[in-house]
């Protein structure tokens, strides 16, 4: 790559009004309020009539003379920067450098460097990031000048208040944008875990040849792992999965390389415990022709549309014999006349072990249910594999339903943009999964969620491999005795919900607030959180401090905790992820009473709720705010009540496809205290009744189920028969 020009600050930045009310922490109505009574407010020095822009430091100046600080976050403080900074530049890689380099400095080192002067800051990131450079791919000489500080200091300060992790996805979004690269998208990671734990054993040396972020390769290293290879074909993909391992995993030996792997394999020599991979889909220029010799292809040639499986045969030629691959393809490699050969040859030499299918909303694409395929090299003289496990979980998807799990629905028809269920989805994977590759030949499956069908079944005209199909066609099995009791007994259960309902729906008293609705004075997050009426307690970006510090010796017993994320919030459910390390005193752990908002926006459940015992001890997510009310001046009913409403997330988010809620934005009525109680009480109640809902839809749907599959499979006679 060229050498790029440092970056510089625009002589004069511009910001438009919305983020203006970012910067101030108010909504887009006051900034308008504010350009009509004042006339001292800075005039539009650039845009349009309809779009106005200002001067930034016009703005900033305007707003200290008024009293009005920041209620930006740290990363959202530096999201905004970075747009400012060189006004369409946008080359972050410096930066990303810069990341990994004082991610390791103490709070106080890193508050020192962002008071240096303009000069003296630049000459110390430099300093930093050229440190770093040697152990990045593609990374060039580093270069920061005076023009740079306002960045530089923002990004201090970022990682000083929320880990190196938070400031590097802020670097990344703004370096794929800049890129104008589409379809980079983060797996999921429930689901980068739940593809980690299909690999048995503990693997040391793990490969993804289509790395993205690197979460797949984190999760590796969450297990153990500690030999980690990564490619990815986008630069600023390949460098953010480079620092973010080499943050998240210290000790562990990290290489990862920019580049094609079908077409320009990185580590062509490179036999590897395990693989990992979610890699793009629907490719037709993948190489095809250039590659129609290639030496992988040990399982047929992939033909031109079906550029996952030659992903698959890349993934199995990389593998030591007996080694295991975990994909994520989407379900047309399953079922594709064109791919029948392949995938003949894959189930016939026993390449081929399971096929897991989930449900939609699993990842990216959100509308289509994606699958797991997990493959082992044969070993030679291996055993012979004989049968191939599947497993469908695509209706299992998650709502409302407090005191635990949450709960789920396995029906055909249940609500495709539910939230998957990830409690019930590894649990049924790897229960079915461990079984199976205990005893292949003697596992007996389990009706409607798992079958393992035998190779010479497979091996029809069209080798199909689409997990509903085959695990539909053994309900046969099922007894009727049993279903005839679940039947019975989920009818029961639907029959106290609809009741419980009821019961909640007939409260009464909901009067009028007069002829217009009520207004009141409001504060914002960072106003009260200034005046000591709540904190906003920030968490680390796996959800705590879960790994073993090298620094500190790994001393202590490792202990698994709980972890409540942004989707059991959406559900209602208790937490319902896990993660093992060695915590200490300072760990943030949820108590009763707390508030928690989703840090992402979305319309597919709750976005507040106020943590029970169900929820205490348990490590708040990635995804998720935590807010600590001083109960002598905030109810906590009524503060949940008012930060989850769909037009305060709506002024406190930012983002274009994916809308990231700033806590410090949200804002709150000012209320005394018996008044909040009062309010508090009646949002209680509407989660209860939304709760309660929920619970007898899903109970009905299930009721339905089993009553239908029961009647269509034989097992259940109709009523008078």
């Amino acid at each position: 790559m060229p050498q790029q020009p440092p970056a510089q600050l625009a002589p004069s930045a511009h910001v438009t009004a919305a983020e203006i009310s970012r910067i101030a922490g108010v909504t887009r109505a006051t900034v308008s309020n504010w350009r009509r009574r004042h006339e001292d407010f800075p005039e539009p020095s650039g845009g349009t009539e309809s779009s106005p822009l200002y001067d930034l430091e016009s703005v900033r100046a305007w707003l200290a003379s008024r009293g009005h600080t920041s209620a930006a976050t740290p990363s959202e403080e530096l999201r905004t920067t970075l747009r400012l900074h060189a006004q369409g530049s946008g080359d972050t890689s410096d930066l990303l450098l810069l990341v990994l380099a004082v991610a390791a400095r103490s709070p106080k080192e890193l508050m020192a460097a962002a008071q240096l002067p303009d000069a003296d800051l630049a000459t110390q990131a430099q300093r930093d990031a050229a440190s770093t450079a040697a152990a990045v791919p593609d990374a060039e000489k580093v270069r920061f000048e005076t023009g740079d500080a306002a960045v530089l200091r923002a990004l201090y300060t970022c990682v000083r208040d929320e880990g190196g992790q938070a400031a590097l996805g802020v670097l990344a979004e703004r370096e794929l944008e800049d890129s104008a690269a589409s379809g980079a998208y983060r797996t999921p990671a429930p689901l980068a875990a739940l593809l980690a734990r299909l690999i048995p054993g503990s693997p040391a040396r793990v490969l993804d040849p289509a790395c993205g972020s690197g979460t797949l390769l984190a999760a590796a290293a969450l297990r153990g792992a500690r030999e980690l290879y990564g490619q990815d074909t986008l630069p600023v993909q390949a460098r953010r999965s480079a620092v973010s391992l080499m943050l998240a995993a210290p000790e562990a030996t990290v290489a990862v390389h920019a580049g094609d792997s079908l077409r320009a394999d990185a580590f062509p020599g490179l036999v590897a415990d395990a693989v990992l991979c979610n890699p793009p889909f629907g490719v037709r220029d993948w190489g095809h022709d250039e590659l129609a010799y290639d030496p992988r292809w040990a399982y047929g040639v992939p033909p031109r549309a079906e550029s996952e499986l030659a992903w698959v045969q890349h993934a199995l030629a990389h593998l030591t014999p007996g080694g295991y691959a975990a994909l994520l393809l989407p379900p047309a490699t399953a079922g594709r006349a064109s791919g029948r050969r392949v995938r003949a040859e894959l189930v016939r030499a026993g390449a081929l072990r399971a096929v897991i299918a989930l449900p939609a909303g699993a990842a990216v694409p959100l509308h289509v249910g994606l699958q797991i395929w997990v493959l082992q090299r044969p070993e030679p003289g291996g055993p012979e594999r004989k049968s191939v496990l599947f497993v469908d979980t695509a209706a299992d998807t998650a709502t409302a339903g407090r005191g635990g799990a949450a709960v789920t629905a396995r029906a055909r028809g249940a609500n495709r943009s539910a939230t998957p269920n990830w409690e019930g989805i590894t649990a049924r994977t790897l229960g079915a999964w461990r079984a199976f590759t205990e005893s292949p030949d003697a596992y007996e499956g389990e009706p409607g969620v798992a079958h393992a069908a035998s190779v010479v079944d497979l091996l029809d005209d069209v080798v199909d491999l689409t997990p509903a199909r085959l695990v539909r066609a053994s309900r046969s099995e099922v007894d009727p005795a049993e279903l005839s009791v679940e039947a019975d007994a989920t009818r029961r259960d639907l029959a106290e919900a609809a009741s419980s309902l009821a019961r909640t729906a007939a409260q009464e008293g909901w009067s009028a607030a007069g002829a217009s609705a009520r207004e009141w004075r409001t504060a914002t997050v960072s106003d009260l959180s200034r005046g000591g009426a709540l904190s906003v307690l920030r968490t680390q970006p796996d959800g705590g401090r879960g790994r073993a510090d090298a620094a500190s010796g790994g001393h202590g017993r490792p202990e698994t905790r709980a972890v409540l994320t942004g989707s059991d919030i959406a559900t209602g459910s208790g937490p319902s992820q896990a993660l093992t390390g060695i915590y200490d005193a300072t760990v943030l752990v949820i108590e009763v009473g707390d508030v928690l908002v989703r840090a992402v926006a979305g319309t597919d459940g709750l976005m507040a709720r106020v943590a029970g015992e169900e929820d205490a001890g348990a490590l708040p997510g990635p995804q998720v705010h935590l807010f600590r009310p001083d109960p002598a001046r905030l109810d906590a009913w009524f503060l949940a009540g008012f930060l989850g409403a769909e037009e305060n997330i709506a002024g406190a988010s930012t983002g274009s496809t994916v809308l990231t809620v700033s806590p410090g934005r949200l804002r709150v009525p000012l209320l005394p205290l018996e008044e909040q109680r009062r309010y508090g009480e009646a949002f209680r109640h509407v989660h209860a009744l939304r709760a309660e809902a929920q619970r007898a839809t899903r109970l009905a749907e299930e009721t339905a189920r089993l009553l239908s599959g029961g009647l269509t499979g034989g097992q259940l006679l109709p009523r008078g028969t």
